[in-house]
């Protein structure tokens, strides 16, 4: 066991400075791959998508985001989906991206059985972009285009959560 552990030292140290042939290095690397993933097994973590410059007031982009925050994912989308607000279209595409980047992270759980749950979602201001409007008398007034940054983190339903979940149905 300690002759490969020692071994396996070796050739990491060859492959960092690029001794070993390619395919060796990519045998190591999918191996090591695997151990990570077989380490992480039944760890299905968070999965946080994020949504940089929307051309939304954030004050507007807020009342869409409370209206999710905490719901199961089917449901929010179902409400994003049928609200006439605009910032519930950006929503709704960075939820399918969110859930999306957890079936990459969890290749082998299906989505139907994990229940999934918005655990948070933040809406910060982003560029303001000013401009001038002309007024009566010579005079001016500044207009401020307002953007935000939406970044939304789903995770799986896990013990301390199902009572934040049974406080929303």
């Amino acid at each position: 066991m300690l002759r490969k552990t020692k071994e396996k030292d070796n050739l990491m140290e060859a492959v960092e400075t690029k001794k070993v042939k390619k395919s060796v290095r990519i045998r190591l690397q999918k191996e090591e791959a695997a151990s990570s993933k077989e380490a992480n097994q039944g760890n299905q973590g968070d999965a946080v998508a994020s949504l940089k410059n929307v051309p939304t007031s954030p004050r507007k982009m807020r009342v869409v985001a409370d209206m999710v925050r905490g719901q199961r994912v089917n449901y929010a989308l179902n409400v994003l989906r049928f609200d006439a607000k605009h910032g519930s279209k950006r929503l709704e595409k960075l939820l399918l991206s969110a859930i999306s980047n957890w079936q990459a992270k969890n290749e082998d759980t299906k989505i139907e059985e994990a229940d999934l749950f918005i655990k948070e979602i933040q809406v910060g201001s982003g560029k303001i972009l000013k401009r001038l409007r002309p007024a009566p008398q010579g005079r001016a007034h500044r207009i401020r285009k307002r953007s935000n940054h939406v970044s939304i983190t789903i995770s799986n339903n896990g013990g301390s959560d199902l009572e934040l979940n049974a406080q929303n149905d």
